[in-house]
């Protein structure tokens, strides 16, 4: 199975670097999704959810607030001013990555429409982690 490389990084350090089957991300114009030979393209990102698919099929959520993204056919650079990683061992830790991303969200100033969008998802996709 044909893999991209990808790196989610914020100002605070690395949230991701690893192998990815896609990658799905909310980028200015809509959300589209990235795949191993993509055409290369530099683009902005508004606050949404990143979702990365990896080799065991498993989808890992990110919650970005705003940045860009560089795509090439090998690799895909995610530079955003925050990002909130949702993944945990336990429901806690779950919750608070959750509460995390909602903070992060709340901290921006894009439409209440976006953060409720960008909310639902997330609640969607802990509740597949659980």
């Amino acid at each position: 199975m044909e893999t991209l490389n990808l790196e989610v990084v914020t100002p605070s350090g690395m949230i991701f670097n690893g192998k990815a089957v896609s990658v799905t991300l909310p980028g200015e114009e809509g959300e589209f999704g990235v795949l191993p030979h993509h055409a290369a393209l530099t683009t902005l990102l508004k606050a949404g959810v990143v979702d990365i698919e990896n080799e065991n099929k498993n989808v890992e959520s990110i919650v970005v607030n705003w940045g860009v993204v560089q795509v090439n056919e090998a690799k895909v650079v995610v530079l955003v001013d925050g990002a909130v990683a949702i993944r945990g061992e336990t429901e806690s830790e779950i919750a608070k990555a959750l509460d995390d991303a909602k903070t992060l969200l709340s901290d921006i100033s894009d439409s209440n429409i976006a953060i409720a969008a960008v909310s639902a998802k997330i609640e969607s996709a802990a509740h597949k982690l659980v």
